[in-house]
């Protein structure tokens, strides 16, 4: 399996230096809006095994780090972030703080984002969003990167590392289109690889490095990379300010793309495609979805789907039974045993449905 990593983005590696050589050439082509700000806005993203992740990066940063650090970590809602805040203090030489709604953004800060509430960047200021989860999360990496790279373009960077599924594959995407730079942990070493390998599989990324080189990758690029002006995507910049929102309208998000055939299975209304910066989906209300996670949520609400069907029909084959009980001691018989039948035929289609469900688990 090792093997298999190492095959696969070493071939990506091979494009970086031409991609990045293109950068320069696109630069004088793509004329857009220069970032207000004079430093980076980093955006770092990270799932399950991820604190021990950050601790390490952050470790690494100088005290002059031209940049603020903004850090989307999934945790739960009730999770404590002054605590998260204390042990991080002990391992870093910038500030460290949660995000707070309108602060002013500072160079040599350290950004967290507080649980249950999306965080983004507008301009100079944070913004914290209330709306739908995107990609099962609040607060979602993939809205993080977006509103960096709508907001600061070619002077924001995108860090994605160890965790489930997908989370910060879309925000890579927009970030890389933008003009900003792109880093993913080397998934050999990531305690969990799927969102560092998510982010390969649809993209050429700048730098694939493990963790103990990830504070000088950034930091060099802080110091060296060339600013460009690329004009972000109209699709990404609309996108970040409807995430700013607590629900949006089908008005709103239909101009984002065409309707799809999906509906979506946290609230039931229509799916759009969108396709840049990379395919993904997303509702009238605010959920959004890659390909890979509108199939983990479908698998899942086929799973509670089938929970409530086995519970209903289980509660209407005891009471047929406690039916056939009350008419066989009236002396009804025969209509005692025809319940009875249908109790027993309605236990059957149980234990089919019973098998359904454990298939669709093993799909």
């Amino acid at each position: 399996m090792a093997d298999f990593y190492e095959k696969t983005f070493m071939a990506k590696r091979k494009g970086i230096s031409a991609l990045q050589t293109n950068k320069t050439i696109n630069a004088a082509e793509n004329k857009g809006p220069e970032s207000t700000t004079s430093f980076f806005v980093v955006g770092i993203g990270a799932s399950a095994g991820g604190l021990n992740a950050i601790q390490e990066i952050i470790s690494q940063f100088p005290a002059d780090l031209n940049a603020a650090v903004f850090i989307v970590l999934h945790v739960s809602k009730l999770g404590m972030p002054e605590f998260m805040i204390e042990r991080m203090k002990k391992n870093t030489r910038l500030d460290c703080k949660i995000a707070k709604q309108d602060d002013k953004i500072v160079p040599g800060t350290i950004y967290f984002a507080a649980p249950d509430a999306h965080l983004l960047v507008k301009d100079d200021r944070i913004v914290l969003g209330y709306g739908p989860a995107e990609n099962r999360f609040r607060p979602s990496i993939d809205v993080l990167f977006r509103s960096i790279a709508a907001s600061h373009g070619g002077r924001g960077v995108g860090v994605v590392l160890t965790g489930f599924l997908n989370d910060g594959t879309v925000g890579s995407n927009a970030i890389k289109q933008s003009g900003g730079y792109t880093i993913v942990q080397d998934p050999n070493e990531a305690e969990y690889p799927d969102m560092p390998l998510s982010v390969l599989e649809t993209m050429e990324v700048d730098h694939c490095v493990s963790l103990s080189k990830m504070g000088e990758t950034i930091a060099h690029i802080v110091r060296k990379a060339e600013v460009t002006s690329t004009t972000p995507p109209r699709v990404v910049i609309m996108e970040s300010r409807l995430s700013e929102k607590a629900a949006t309208s089908i008005d709103e998000v239909s101009r984002l793309g065409e309707k799809s055939l999906f509906s979506c299975p946290d609230c039931g209304g229509p799916l759009w495609n969108i396709d840049k910066p990379v395919l993904h989906f997303r509702c009238h209300i605010g959920h959004s979805y890659s390909e890979k996670d509108l199939l983990y949520k479908q698998s899942e609400s086929i799973e509670q789907t089938l929970w409530v069907s086995i519970r209903m029909m289980e509660e209407r084959r005891i009471l047929l039974l406690r039916n056939a009980r009350t008419y066989n001691e009236k002396g009804l018989k025969k209509l005692s045993a025809q319940i009875a039948d249908r109790a027993m035929q309605l236990g059957t289609h149980i234990e089919k449905l019973k098998d359904l469900l454990f298939a669709v688990n093993t799909d």
